[in-house]
């Protein structure tokens, strides 16, 4: 009776804060203290939400509606917008910036965060384009510094033959600078080597600047109990880490689905309060798609959206 009673004084306190508040202004401005992402208030918060495929391919599955849909119907309070720099993105062709800004634009237009996803992949080294990097953001802070809703991702996925000392810090280094001449408050992630998995390196070894965390990716058919270790090794230095890509299948994005492991994954995160953003709200025929060509809900993206229904605000 005591526990029923104490459940019901909970979900109404949860009633009268969070009915009808849109997830930033439940949360407001967003800082990292310590090993944590917290809102405005102190409080911890762990965000959820989907990530889009390469909008150079899929950028048209992005609609206003559909992210209301994701904010009201899967309780979202988080979208990461992954702009491919090269495989026909925007180092190839810089138009597809336009889309961010549409996706930018509508996230605050619906109160939701927004990750801004420089989606290095096949470059492998984000120095390679460090230039471009530091003029994209350098535009999208100074049109959005005003603004909570923004989190700057810099680099996807370092892959292949670099190092967090030699190439990743250093580009970092650069690109937070850029931002931080017209954004002092908004957080900024970055990502480590071997496919965002080496975050012991920046755990031994942070950037110096403030509202800095560090993006984990994990695909639960492939990475198991020796990433969460690494995690945990990691947040006990000090860090704060966001998963802003995680899969329910293998690393490929196919392969079939892990959903047991996956269910381990989100329960590990769960009781850390590390928020996450799922790949990928898309149709791209792959078991990791959240959607089918018809726009209906994978076995993928049911799970999911199941899963991201824990997430109440604030």
């Amino acid at each position: 009776m005591v526990k029923f009673a104490f459940a019901f004084i909970v979900f109404f306190i949860w009633m009268n804060t969070a009915l009808g508040k849109t997830p930033v202004e439940a949360h407001g401005w967003l800082s990292v203290k310590g090993p944590n992402i917290v809102n405005q208030y102190g409080e911890v918060v762990a965000l959820k939400g989907m990530s889009s495929h390469g909008l150079q391919w899929f950028g048209n599955v992005i609609t206003k509606e559909r992210m209301q849909d994701l904010r009201d119907n899967w309780r979202s309070t988080i979208f990461r917008s992954a702009m491919y720099t090269k495989e026909g993105g925007y180092i190839d062709n810089p138009s597809v910036k336009n889309k961010m800004l549409e996706i930018i634009n509508w996230s605050i237009e619906l109160g939701m965060y927004v990750i801004v996803d420089w989606h290095i992949l096949r470059d492998n080294n984000p120095q390679t384009y460090q230039g471009q990097a530091v003029d994209f953001f350098t535009d999208i802070s100074s049109r959005y510094a005003g603004y909570p809703n923004v989190l700057y991702e810099l680099c996807n996925e370092p892959n292949g033959n670099v190092s967090w000392a030699g190439n990743i810090k250093p580009y970092a280094m650069e690109v937070s600078k850029a931002i931080r001449q017209n954004d002092p408050n908004n957080i900024i992630l970055v990502g480590s080597g071997s496919w965002s998995q080496n975050i012991q390196d920046p755990a031994a070894d942070p950037l110096p600047y403030s509202n800095v965390a560090y993006t984990l990716h994990f695909y639960s058919g492939t990475h198991g109990q020796w990433l969460r270790d690494r995690i945990d090794q990691a947040r006990a230095k000090g860090i704060a880490i966001y998963v802003s890509e995680w899969g329910t299948t293998d690393s490929s994005g196919g392969g079939g689905l892990y959903l047991d492991a996956a269910k381990t994954w989100l329960s590990f995160l769960e009781s850390r309060n590390i928020g996450w953003t799922n790949w990928t709200y898309s149709n791209a025929g792959e078991s990791s798609a959240a959607l089918t060509n018809n726009f209906r809900l994978t076995q993928s993206g049911q799970f999911v959206k199941d899963n991201m229904n824990w997430n109440i605000f604030p």
